[in-house]
C-alpha cells in the first residue's frame, strides 16, 4: 500500500445512492460474485446469506497480477440478512492489522422505479481501512464512492464506468 493523507477518515461513513433498478436488482448486485466481478475493483465475493454466515472478498485479478494482494482480501460474517432490503456484516480487510468493522446495506424502493441504497459503515477502531473505504490512499482507488457510482452506472445502463 501506499502512504495515506495525514487527515483522518470519519470513522462512519454513509453514502446514499438513488439507482434506476429494482430492490432485488441491487441486492443481486452487492451479494453475487458475478456481479461483483462487473464493477468497483472488480473482485469477487461470496457469502453465505444466513446470520452467522461467511463473508469473502478476493482479489481481483489485476489485483493479482500486480501482487497487490493475496487471494483472500476481505474476511466477514453475516449478522443480519433480509432480501432484498437489509444486510449488516462485519468487514475486515486483511492487510490492515485492525478489527472488523460493520457494513449495512439498506434498500428501499423511492418512486418511480427508483431505489435507494443506504450504505452505513462503522469504522470506529480501524483508522486505516476507513481512509481506504474513504479513497483517501493515494494510489488504492476511489473507495466506496467510487465502487458505488460503477455499481450504479453498471445497473442503470448495462455498462461499467471502466469499460
Amino acid at each position: 500500500m501506499t502512504e495515506s493523507n495525514t487527515q483522518a477518515a470519519p470513522e462512519i461513513q454513509i453514502y446514499r445512492i438513488y439507482i434506476r433498478a429494482t430492490p432485488e436488482a441491487i441486492w443481486n448486485a452487492i451479494t453475487s460474485r458475478e456481479w461483483a466481478e462487473r464493477y468497483g475493483y472488480r473482485a469477487p465475493v461470496e457469502y453465505d446469506l444466513r446470520p452467522g454466515g461467511k463473508f469473502t472478498g478476493y482479489a481481483s485479478e489485476a489485483m493479482m497480477e500486480h501482487g497487490d494482494a493475496p487471494g483472500v482480501i476481505i474476511e466477514g460474517e453475516v449478522l443480519e440478512v433480509d432480501p432484498p432490503r437489509r444486510l449488516v456484516q462485519t468487514w475486515k480487510v486483511l492487510w490492515f492489522d485492525e478489527p472488523a468493522t460493520t457494513l449495512t446495506y439498506e434498500i428501499d424502493d423511492d418512486e418511480e422505479g427508483v431505489s435507494r441504497l443506504t450504505v452505513t459503515h462503522d469504522l470506529t477502531g480501524a483508522p486505516q481501512t476507513a481512509l481506504q473505504t474513504a479513497g483517501m490512499i493515494d494510489g488504492a482507488g476511489g473507495g466506496w464512492s467510487q465502487v458505488f457510482s460503477d455499481l450504479k452506472t453498471l445497473l442503470e445502463t448495462s455498462n461499467s464506468l471502466y469499460g
